[in-house]
């Protein structure tokens, strides 16, 4: 089934709420909430920085390989 076939079925996958956006007015929150933020942020700091060394990994596999 081609993921236009699915689209049609099941209607497009839906995205995620995100729990924090950038710029947005802080007022409103509280300081757990605020900390919360924080941790869930460096969360997705430590993610994107595993991704990055990922791909230099394999960027570097792939160099190795064609260098021979």
């Amino acid at each position: 089934m081609a993921i236009q076939d699915e689209e049609a079925v099941f209607g497009a996958p839906k995205r995620k709420t995100p729990t924090h956006v950038i710029g947005e007015s802080l007022d409103a929150f509280s300081a757990p909430e605020l900390s919360e933020r924080i941790d869930s942020l460096k969360r997705e700091i430590e993610r994107l920085e595993a991704a990055i060394q990922a791909r230099e990994a394999t960027r570097q596999a792939a160099a190795a390989f064609f260098k021979t």
